[in-house]
């Protein structure tokens, strides 16, 4: 069986490679989006409450056809 590519580089190598940095989704700062990164893709605890906030509160919205309400059924 021949070893694969990933196996033969080092560890710094492959933790280098698997680095992906992300825009915060919040307030755009740079976020290491990786297992080290409890909220990803978030940069802080803060931004992440913020957002759940404003899902929380309707400021954001998934498009979609309005439901009838209970009177015109």
């Amino acid at each position: 069986m021949l070893p694969s590519p990933l196996s033969s580089a080092t560890s710094d190598q492959t933790a280098e490679r698997k680095t992906l940095i992300v825009a915060c989704p919040k307030c755009g700062r740079e976020s290491v989006y990786a297992s080290s990164n409890r909220f990803r893709p978030f940069c802080s605890e803060r931004c992440k409450l913020n957002d759940l906030g404003d899902w929380a509160s309707e400021r954001y919205r998934v498009p979609g056809e309005e439901m009838p309400s209970d009177d015109e059924q």
